[in-house]
């Protein structure tokens, strides 16, 4: 993902991608908690969800607290657009394969989504909160 540090600057344009990562996400967990019968597939898909959901109710009070909107950037249109494929194609899948690429796409998606709030996220972050914030996140993820 190419990133226009401009347009990340502001803290509003910083949560929608991280609110649209979090809510893919937890698409991603259901997806799992449909589709497999593994036990093990289930608590980490809940975990998942608890997670992100969490994660998503911080960045909302934070926003509401500083009067800011989440703002559809390139990147948050991007994440959305790239994941429609994907639930596509594992709703296609079940049993071990399904399991396979569920677990391979979330170690994938975590460590990309992880490098960007790393190495343009946080670098371009202006308010202590919102980095706190982002800081936060990536102990969780």
């Amino acid at each position: 993902m190419v990133c226009n540090a401009r347009e990340i600057r502001s803290s509003a344009n910083l949560t929608k991608p991280s609110r649209s990562e979090n809510n893919i996400d937890i698409g991603y967990a259901h997806i799992a908690l449909a589709i497999s019968s593994n036990p093990k597939i289930h608590v980490f898909a809940k975990t998942m969800i608890r997670d992100h959901n969490a994660v998503n109710r911080q960045a909302l009070a934070l926003l509401t607290k500083l009067n800011a909107q989440p703002q559809n950037n390139f990147l948050s249109r991007q994440l959305t657009e790239g994941s429609i494929e994907l639930v596509e194609e594992m709703s296609r899948i079940r049993g071990a394969a399904f399991e396979k690429r569920y677990a391979a796409n979330e170690l994938a998606y975590h460590q990309a989504v992880n490098n960007l709030v790393v190495t343009a996220f946080i670098p371009n972050i202006e308010n202590a909160e919102v980095k706190a914030l982002f800081e936060a996140g990536l102990k969780i993820f």
